[in-house]
């Protein structure tokens, strides 16, 4: 709630404004002796208010570059459900640039802010909150759109509260990549310790915390990587997060790639966020009755699927959005979920590479986020 000083503020800005008696006068008078013109202000005066904000807004879909900018955003009435944030840290997604650029699925109307999961701290909260309170540590849960701000406004039920001792560019970024991970090991097939899975886009977030999530639980992971500079250093970059095998797209073309396995399984799953070539590499690995989950298609090629494979092997193919997968009743459990992570993140059990930037430094980290400055580590904005 507002302080006493705060109030006061407000009374004698709102005597100002109606240029009535004094405020020990007016603020004693009940409301019929008040006339109605003036009693409205007053009410608009007395209630809590959101402090102002500065926001990243696109005003229409485009290149994010020229339509992107920053504004001064006026202090928002709260009601009593309400809890104002203030954002401490959030991340330039790639979704996030699909938005602004106007080809992600789901998108919110223009003008809009930017941003779509975050961490934040609570500011104030309305009459009616019971659950939270000032100081506390919070994230939207399912995330919600605009966090590329400096102030939110929303009602209680949009916070879900965190352990205060999690990292904050871990606690900023939890809800979308780690999640994506943890749900696609856990929705498709049983695994058990012992078995192994296998992916491509091995270096991405998803595919990091694939890797280590999987390590934790006792399953092996077979790794597939591009030919590119710097691949071997990315090689041993996965190998400490815990890799059982990493190989490059060369190294796979072989016509028994099982072949190159040592002591491990034949996959059961396999996750592919590239598409093309290799999504052909991740299905080579997997064994009878094997499922193939798509997540992403970064190479913008199509999956394609052998006949022999459908056929002989029984393959399955599916798909995982996880936008779709909150919005469906598994998603009850989505905060217990994210928990579980940061406690992972805690005791250094969930490690991938980030970098804070200062959020007047927007238009650098977008730069580096649509990749104009070669490969960088996920772009978080810090308030």
């Amino acid at each position: 709630m507002a302080s006493v000083k705060t109030m006061m503020t407000i009374k004698a800005t709102a005597m100002k404004a109606i240029g009535g008696p004094s405020s020990s006068f007016l603020f004693n008078l009940r409301p019929a002796h008040i006339p109605r013109a003036q009693a409205q202000i007053i009410r608009a005066f007395s209630a809590l208010l959101s402090p102002p904000s500065k926001a990243i807004v696109y005003d229409q879909h485009g290149n994010p570059d020229s339509v992107t900018r920053v504004v001064e955003i006026p202090p928002v009435e709260m009601k009593a459900n309400d809890v104002c944030v203030k954002m401490l840290a959030a991340p330039i997604n790639p979704s996030d640039i699909n938005r602004i650029e106007g080809v992600y699925p789901v998108r919110p109307p223009v003008p809009a802010v930017g941003g779509y999961e975050g961490v934040g701290e609570v500011h104030s909260v309305g009459s009616a909150v019971k659950d939270l309170s000032p100081g506390d540590l919070v994230i939207p849960s399912p995330p919600s759109f605009g966090t590329w701000q400096t102030y939110i406004v929303q009602d209680q039920n949009v916070w879900h509260k965190i352990n205060k001792d999690s990292p904050m560019e871990y606690a900023a970024t939890i809800t979308v990549n780690p999640l994506t991970a943890l749900r696609m090991l856990e929705d498709f097939t049983t695994l058990n310790s012992g078995d192994s899975i296998v992916q491509n886009g091995a270096t991405s977030i998803v595919g990091q915390c694939v890797i280590q999530i999987a390590k934790f639980r006792g399953i092996h992971s077979i790794n597939i990587l591009r030919d590119r500079p710097g691949s071997d250093e990315a090689r041993e970059m996965l190998k400490k997060l815990g890799a059982d095998e990493v190989f490059t797209e060369s190294q796979l073309e072989v016509k028994n790639v099982k072949g190159l396995l040592t002591n491990i399984p034949e996959p059961s799953l396999g996750f592919n966020c590239v598409g093309g070539n290799s999504a052909s590499l991740v299905l080579k690995f997997l064994r009878q009755g094997g499922t193939m989950v798509t997540y992403g298609g970064m190479s913008k090629k199509p999956v394609t699927v052998s006949t022999s494979s459908f056929i002989f092997k029984d393959l399955s193919l599916r798909g995982f959005w996880l936008q779709k997968w909150m919005t469906s009743e598994k998603a009850k459990d989505c905060r217990n979920m994210i928990d579980y992570l940061l406690c992972l993140a805690r005791e250094g059990k969930l490690k991938y590479e980030m970098e804070l930037v200062p959020f007047d430094k927007f238009h650098t980290a977008l730069d580096k986020a649509l990749g104009k400055l070669g490969s960088q580590p996920k772009q978080v904005l810090k308030f």
